[in-house]
């Protein structure tokens, strides 16, 4: 968009910021006129849809990353009220990132369940669209209720996604899913309900203006309700003990479906770090900083349950979910410090963290199929021999064998280009995932870690809690690179006399572009890292925010007389 004149720009960019949540609404109405045996027509429109959508998350984007530092806003009134009585849409350096990534990890996967997924069931394209509605929304929205609308519209498209396939494992995991996410959205309205009853408003900019204005009477009753409705974004967020449902749901879904979901813990994450920045601030009163150590210590203890569990689990897919907490739990961690130049290295750390773990998903299915004797049949969890020494499991020894009589046979036999590049792929998703050089998980992790090293204390000296995130991040990347060579080794190196596996491009091209993508952020670091320390600075700097929603005023619009042609009636004094 930056090839269009900027008064055109400026023109468009109020109208454009629906656009992210009418598109998908509209493809999606249009889908389900379609009939299921029009299947390529739908698949050409839902695709069509998302890279339209992935332009637009692009052009918004660079719209907000060409303003200033003190940040650049776009807000949108969709029913012309006056502000704070009507829906807003508001557009920051925040949301127009977290548009980013769902524009381009839901092109991906989609594009990769083109291949096969969509044909497992019936309406995978609407609900995939109702899905990027939801998540457009979510980001977009400045309203406490609409937020919960959005999330009902997220949750209801994800619970279809997930059963989408069938089989008994996927159902046992999307009740549980469907039951715990129940109890959210009832969280989320009782919260929600409670801090109206205090404050009388639900916009969040106009909650951040008063919430220092309540009484020390209303104040602890506001903060039960801030913390009820922490309860529910904390449990999407995937915080440790809260978690429980996710491994288990998100390693039952599909390849496709398991890399979207990637991104719903991430509407958690995204709702606390607004949230923390909006309403608590310092300007915030008895109320600043309400919440922080929950969230550090929450999020060590998140991040510390998912870095044993990759550790203890063998499955891909398992892993995969395992890797979800440990992103989550490091991010939460990481805002709960409530210090910008921790911030922004989150925010570097946060996109390349769901590329690579939304990769990982796409992965582990070409893995699992890999192992198949029919290249058509996926194994089963209960397939795996987990009981047995990795190398033993895969290869087919006789009794009384010697793996030295065979030595010889394997020098010189090329390697298959198949496994070649799933090996290379996943070489890649191990350095991402664990933080290892010289890719870009290693950037974040490493400007976390510098960022938690520059003491602002006037002792100079580091506190408890920082050196326990510091040993937990590490040991959190020594456990994942464990756990994922250790698998690697099973999956790619102990396997003999395997045929290689058909290794369909349309598959393989979506898990390209995510390793590829983050390959650009390291590369661009710089960059990157300046548009987050930008973003940090303006999120803890919540007056702007407020300001642009507050004094956004409604577009005057002429009365049935001037419409008609008719001259307006005077006013007689």
């Amino acid at each position: 968009m930056t090839w269009l004149p900027s008064a055109l720009i400026e023109a468009l960019m109020p109208h454009l910021s629906i656009a992210p949540i009418l598109l998908p609404l509209l493809t999606a109405c249009v889908l389900l006129f379609l009939s299921e045996h029009r299947l390529r027509t739908k698949t050409a429109v839902s695709l069509a849809a998302a890279l339209l959508n992935l332009i637009l998350a692009v052009g918004l984007f660079q719209w907000t990353a060409r303003g200033d530092a003190q940040g650049t806003y776009s807000v949108y009134l969709p029913s012309n009220w006056d502000v704070p009585f009507g829906i807003v849409l508001v557009l920051d350096r925040l949301s127009a990132l977290m548009l980013l990534l769902v524009g381009v990890v839901g092109l991906m996967a989609l594009l990769f369940a083109v291949a096969r997924w969509h044909k497992a069931g019936a309406h995978f394209h609407p609900l995939f669209q109702i899905q990027l509605m939801g998540l457009n929304g979510a980001f977009l929205t400045g309203d406490l209720f609409n937020l919960f609308v959005f999330f009902e519209v997220m949750l209801a498209a994800s619970y279809g996604l997930l059963l989408h396939g069938s089989g008994p494992a996927r159902v046992k995991a999307g009740l549980h899913y469907l039951s715990v996410n129940l109890v959210a959205s009832s969280l989320f309205l009782v919260g929600a309900a409670m801090i109206y009853g205090v404050v009388g408003t639900l916009n969040m900019a106009d909650l951040a203006a008063k919430i220092p204005q309540v009484s020390a009477l209303d104040r602890p009753l506001l903060h039960a309700g801030c913390a009820i409705l922490g309860v529910a974004f904390l449990t999407k967020a995937a915080m440790w003990p809260l978690n429980f449902w996710l491994v288990p749901a998100y390693s039952s879904a599909s390849a496709p479906s398991g890399a979207i979901f990637a991104l719903l813990t991430k509407v958690g994450v995204y709702v606390l770090l607004r949230l923390s920045t909006l309403w608590f601030s310092p300007q915030a009163g008895e109320s600043a900083g309400f919440g922080s150590e929950w969230l550090v210590w929450g999020g060590m203890a998140t991040l510390a349950f998912g870095a044993l569990g990759m550790l203890a689990s063998q499955r891909p897919a398992r892993l995969a979910g395992y890797a979800v907490i440990v992103s989550s739990g490091t991010l939460m961690a990481m805002i709960g410090l409530g210090r910008p130049e921790v911030t922004a290295a989150a925010l570097y750390y946060l996109p390349t963290s769901t590329f690579a773990i939304a990769a990982f998903f796409l992965l582990t299915e070409l893995m699992d199929r890999s192992r198949s004797p029919d290249p058509g049949v996926q194994r089963r969890p209960e397939d795996e021999e987990d009981h047995l020494p990795f190398a033993l499991a895969d290869l087919d020894l006789q009794p009384g064998s010697n793996l030295d009589d065979d030595e010889e046979l394997l020098i010189g036999q090329p390697i298959p280009a198949s496994i070649a590049l799933l090996g290379l792929a996943f070489i890649c998703c191990t350095l991402l995932v664990a933080g290892l050089p010289p890719l870009s998980g290693f950037v974040g992790k490493f400007a976390m870690l510098s960022a938690l090293l520059s003491t602002p204390e006037p002792s100079g000296t580091l506190t408890a809690v920082t050196w326990t995130l510091l040993g937990l991040v590490v040991l959190s990347g020594l456990f994942a690179m464990i756990a994922l060579s250790r698998t690697g080794i099973r999956f790619f190196w102990a396997p003999v006399g395997r045929k290689a596996p058909v290794l369909n491009s349309v598959e393989y091209l979506p898990v390209a572009v995510l390793v590829g993508l983050c390959v650009f952020f390291t590369v661009r670091a710089e960059p990157l890292m300046r548009y987050a320390r930008d973003t940090a600075q303006v999120l803890y700097q919540p007056q702007g925010y407020i300001d642009a929603v507050l004094n956004t005023q409604p577009r005057a619009t002429p009365t049935n007389a001037e419409r008609m042609g008719a001259p307006a009636p005077q006013v007689l004094p």
